[in-house]
């Protein structure tokens, strides 16, 4: 199996606080973005560059990955976004409103001609409804893609929807990118919860997300870390019933059984991938 890559909790940072950014050293976070877009003002954004492309390019987060949340594709400081962070390598560049094959195709060349490393890889926000009919399209569209990252805010906005508990008026668009990047061999990132006070909703929200089969959930306060890293990791009840699956479909092979059962449940070859992800996951996160 594909070693995997943990990325529970994915806490955006603002680019032009320098202090979060000292911070975020500290918080553990799986992943960080490390913000020049939403979290910027206008006139501090040339600033904010250069901030969080040291910050990057640094090695100062440990085995935290690091990546940097460009400015979108239509706005005045996207180019110079994308050059600055090609030349500092992080592990990825986060990309907002990606709406198409054609605009993944462009980064991905901005990013060559940048001189961006092989491990500089892109995670495409989808968070319109075009996006969300093309989500197949734009998750296949380039190898260096990896990761789908949703933007629920912004859907529900065009959606006109509501914001509502069990996010009813999100379900067709989250399930369609689900959809599109398990078909396409991607990762997929939850979008954000607002409430940081909203403790109990936040952890619904997580279980919700994990059940529907995301890789992890953005976050945008470092009080949510933990319980998104607990909730997205596999418990020790779900270690020990996947080991006892993969021992006990092993030794019916040795045995030329056919039929497995574990805990009264017929086991076949698809709940031994399931188990074997399940152990995997468990000990990236505890690598």
């Amino acid at each position: 199996m594909t070693e995997l890559k943990p990325r529970r909790s994915v806490l955006y940072m603002p680019g032009a606080n320098e202090r979060a950014l000292e911070k975020a050293k500290t918080i553990p976070a799986d992943a960080l973005i490390l913000d020049l877009e939403d979290a910027v003002a206008p006139d501090a954004k040339e600033a904010a560059r250069e901030r969080v492309c040291a910050a990057a390019s640094s090695g100062d987060y440990g085995s935290r990955e690091v990546t940097i949340r460009v400015n979108g594709l239509d706005t005045e400081w996207h180019d110079a976004d994308l050059r600055a962070a090609a030349s500092a390598g992080p592990a990825a560049v986060v990309v907002p409103k990606v709406n198409s094959a054609a605009e993944v195709h462009n980064i991905e060349r901005a990013l060559e001609l940048g001189g961006a490393p092989d491990h500089t890889k892109i995670w495409a926000m989808v968070e319109t409804p075009v996006a969300m009919l093309h989500a197949e399209e734009i998750a296949a569209a380039s190898e260096r893609l990896t990761v789908l990252v949703m933007g629920t805010n912004d859907l529900a906005k065009e959606l006109h929807a509501e914001f509502v508990p069990g996010r009813g008026p999100l379900l067709g668009g989250l399930s369609l990118c689900l959809l599109a990047a398990r078909a396409t061999g991607k990762a997929i990132l939850d979008g954000v919860y607002n409430d940081v006070k909203d403790l109990e909703g936040f952890e619904a929200e997580c279980e919700q997300g994990r059940q529907y089969g995301f890789d992890g959930k953005t976050l945008i306060h470092p009080a949510q870390v933990e319980p998104c890293n607990r909730i997205f990791a596999p418990s020790e009840e779900e270690i020990d019933r996947s080991r006892r699956i993969i021992e006990a479909f092993e030794e019916a092979q040795k045995e030329g059984r056919g039929v497995v059962t574990v805990d009264g449940r017929m086991i076949e070859n698809l709940h031994v991938d399931n188990a074997r992800r399940v152990l995997a996951l468990a000990e990236a996160v505890k690598g």
